[in-house]
C-alpha cells in the first residue's frame, strides 16, 4: 500500500493559525501582492478551514468556508506553487463542498480569480455577473447549488 502524497482535513483558526497564515502570506501577500489589510479581514475565527499537508506534515494548501444562513462562501483557496496541478486544490474543494453539504447548505458561492474559473466550472460552479477587480486581480463571482 502506498503512502498518500498529501492529506486534507478540517480545522479551526485557533487550531492551525500558523500554517494557514503561512500559506496565505506566501500565496496571496507575497506572490499575488494582496494587501495585508484585505487578506486579514477578521473573518477567520468564524470560518471553517481546510488544510492540506504533504506526507511529511508540511502545510501545502488551504481554503475556508464562511456560513451565510442556508448558503456558504468559499474563499482563501490557496496551494503553494510546488504543489499546483497535483490535485491539492481539487481535494480541498471536494472537502469544502462535502462540509457545506453536511451542514445542509443549499448554495455555495465564491469569487474566483479569472485564471481559476475553468477549475471551478469543472466542479459544477457557474459564473454570475461581470468580471470585477478584487485586490487588483480580475475575479468572477461563481455559485453552485448543492
Amino acid at each position: 500500500m502506498s503512502v498518500p502524497r498529501f492529506t486534507t482535513h478540517l480545522c479551526t483558526w485557533a487550531d492551525a493559525e500558523e500554517p494557514l497564515r503561512a500559506i496565505r502570506t506566501q500565496v496571496f501577500i507575497q506572490e499575488q501582492n494582496v494587501p495585508q489589510a484585505l487578506e486579514w479581514d477578521g473573518e477567520d475565527t468564524q470560518a471553517v478551514h481546510a488544510l492540506a499537508c504533504d506526507a511529511n506534515g508540511q502545510a501545502i494548501g488551504t481554503a475556508r468556508l464562511l456560513w451565510q444562513g442556508a448558503a456558504a462562501h468559499l474563499g482563501r483557496m490557496a496551494v503553494v506553487p510546488a504543489w499546483r496541478g497535483q490535485g491539492v486544490g481539487s481535494a480541498l474543494l471536494t472537502l469544502m463542498i462535502a462540509t457545506a453539504q453536511a451542514r445542509s447548505v443549499h448554495q455555495l458561492s465564491l469569487n474566483a480569480q479569472t485564471s481559476a474559473v475553468a477549475f471551478y466550472k469543472r466542479a459544477g460552479f457557474v459564473t454570475l455577473g461581470m468580471e470585477f477587480q478584487e485586490a487588483g486581480i480580475p475575479h468572477q463571482r461563481m455559485t453552485r447549488f448543492i
